[in-house]
């Protein structure tokens, strides 16, 4: 296995094996004194105010009594999971000037470092300290440098480190005005439990700070929130500060929003939905929209692509007649559409797949993605849309641990983005997703692990768009194929293709977890009526297919509790959804095994 150092470990080890090489050959320079002009710009760098001033991140800092380097304070900060324990503050300073930073320190791989420098950033760090060290590094600012970030912070994994008497030395900078109020809080895209709010930046703001009904309920970096949590059918009011180095601004101008009614999904009965290659063509062959047999509920188009993986611009076209001989026409597509509606289908558009990744890493994308998926809809008269997000569209940033109030912006536009749709469409707009097992059951074990685990940061991230969606959650069909084996509730690793993996990762769903064990942050149970247990068509169209006899079991089980094999479930659920399939043209191809057998299942 390979045991690599993290690479700042490595460049810094290097850094500090050529210092001491250095200081035995008498060969160390000394940082140059400050002028007599130099003052000591940091603001509470003694920590005697508090964290005045200052920023940690995952609320890991706070201010002691003991141990002090000098006064009465100083700064404790505790590295926890992916967080390693930022403290930061952001100084004004001047452009092309020479710059000292120093600060004591307590604890073991300690670093202290300035970045935004417009030159070099720099940093310097302590492998062990077992008592007060003093950590010096000095840097010069670029040509249009204001404003440098300096920061301490620790490890991974390690204990709590101190740190006191920060100090910055060098010519002054303008003095950090306290930003404006934010100006244009506008609410939208309300559901039974959450509001979305925006607001217009603020010159000289890096963070704002949300208040509803007077009190301060987060603190963001961006010009968007949502407020989650909310009482079903009441009304809220909701303020917003800037904030930065020199402190919090006024509040803005009060909005007040109501959240909806709780809502309920579109009646479908016990379903079966499959995917329509309608955009593309492979070793299926075409099936035109008429054809799709009456066995399938749901259809989803297969798939509304993006124009790049960061625009949000979504477009959906039937495959051409190149690749695609027998593709019906545009007017014919659409009249199958309203002939299937008629008889009582769903037509969903599906965005993503396997190639069409998506990202919407702005607001702007946000946006364009809202107005683009809209447009599709309107024009081909759907019932909703699919999210099959897969690869990299979602993943989880550094210290991004709790499902409930994420921070990954890919991840809070995408939820933002849905909420409006639904807002827009109201309570008939159908809205499902498709994710591949680690999106979802691997957070039990692995949420915001991230890579200094040794996990891929995709693991769980759909939780906080399936958490903050679940009320308006149609149905969810995670994709039991493609995967490798996974833990189930009984701790124990379950693999594809037989019935006790099925039914382990749909009881997750319908009992609920403890993300990445934590046991104070339960992933709540969905309801039956939103599960549906995602397969293969056949041998061709994915790894991990399951033969019916195995499929049978596993509907017994989670519907009767009967046959249940060597796994246990925490209940029965003959409301289960139904199931969904990659695809329907698979399993025409296939004839027409997977519909033939699974719509005649007797579900009650």
């Amino acid at each position: 296995m390979d045991r690599t150092r993290h690479p700042a470990l490595r460049s810094s080890l290097f850094a500090a094996l050529t210092a001491a090489t250095l200081a035995a050959a008498g060969l160390v320079a000394v940082a140059p004194s400050a002028h007599a002009a130099d003052t000591d710009l940091m603001r509470n760098g003694g920590f005697e105010s508090g964290l005045d001033g200052w920023s940690c991140t995952a609320n890991s800092g706070a201010s002691v009594s003991s141990p002090v380097h000098s006064g009465t304070a100083a700064l404790k900060a505790t590295p926890a999971g992916s967080d390693n324990a930022q403290c930061s503050q952001t100084v004004a300073v001047q452009p092309n000037s020479t710059y000292t930073l120093s600060s004591w320190v307590q604890g073991s791989y300690v670093y202290l470092g300035a970045s935004g420098t417009g030159t070099t950033d720099v940093s310097t760090w302590t492998q062990s300290a077992p008592s007060w060290q003093q950590l010096t590094t000095s840097f010069k600012t670029g040509a249009g440098t204001t404003s440098v970030t300096v920061y301490t912070h620790g490890w991974y994994g390690t204990a709590a480190y101190e740190a006191d008497d920060v100090t910055l030395t060098g010519p002054g900078g303008a003095p950090v005005q306290i930003p404006a109020a934010p100006a244009g809080l506008a609410a939208s895209g309300a559901t039974s439990s959450s509001i979305g709010l925006s607001w217009s930046p603020v010159t000289g703001a890096t963070g704002y700070t949300v208040y509803r009904d007077g009190a301060k309920v987060a603190s963001v970096s961006g010009t968007s929130a949502t407020a989650t949590g909310l009482a079903p059918s009441t009304s809220y009011a909701f303020q917003v500060t800037a904030t930065n180095s020199a402190g919090e601004s006024p509040k803005s101008a009060t909005v007040t929003a109501a959240t909806t009614g709780t809502t309920t999904p579109p009646p479908l009965g016990h379903a079966l939905v499959g995917y329509l290659h309608a955009s593309f063509a492979n070793g299926a062959g075409y099936t035109r929209m008429a054809d799709v047999p009456d066995d399938w509920n749901v259809i989803d188009l297969a798939f509304g692509e993006p124009t790049s993986a960061t625009s949000g611009d979504i477009r959906f076209n039937l495959c051409p007649v190149s690749d695609c001989p027998t593709v019906e026409s545009l007017a014919d597509f659409k009249a199958a559409i309203k002939a299937k509606q008629a008889a009582g289908k769903k037509v969903l558009i599906s965005i993503g797949g396997q190639n069409g990744q998506v990202q919407l890493t702005t607001t702007a994308a946000r946006d364009t993605f809202v107005s683009s998926v809209s447009k599709i809809i309107d024009d081909y008269g759907l019932d909703g849309l699919d999210i099959d997000f897969e690869g990299h569209s979602l993943s989880l940033n550094t210290g991004d641990t709790d499902f409930r109030s994420p921070t990954t912006p890919v991840i809070v536009n995408l939820i933002d983005a849905l909420k409006t749709l639904k807002a827009k469409y109201g309570s008939k707009f159908v809205l499902t997703m498709a994710p591949e097992t680690f999106f979802v059951q691997l957070g039990y074990q692995y949420y915001g692990s991230g890579p200094w685990g040794g996990q891929d940061p995709r693991c769980g991230a759909y939780l906080p768009v399936i958490y903050a969606l679940r009320d308006s959650l149609t149905l969810l069909h995670v994709q039991d194929y493609n995967s490798g084996s996974i833990m189930g509730l009984d701790n124990q690793y379950h693999s594809m293709g037989g019935s006790d993996f099925h039914i382990a990762m749909t009881d997750m769903l319908l009992t609920g977890f403890p993300v990445a064990g934590d046991t104070s942050k339960m992933f709540p149970a969905l309801r039956p009526d939103q599960v549906a247990i995602g397969l293969p068509a056949s041998t061709q169209a994915g790894n991990g297919w399951t033969g019916p006899a195995e499929v049978t079991k596993t509907l017994d089980c989670l519907t009767k509790k009967a046959d249940c094999g060597a796994y246990r479930t925490h209940g029965a659920w003959p409301g289960l959804r139904g199931l969904m399939t990659w695809s329907i043209n698979w399993d025409r191809f296939n004839g027409g095994e997977f519909s033939r057998n699974y719509d005649a299942y007797p579900w009650s």
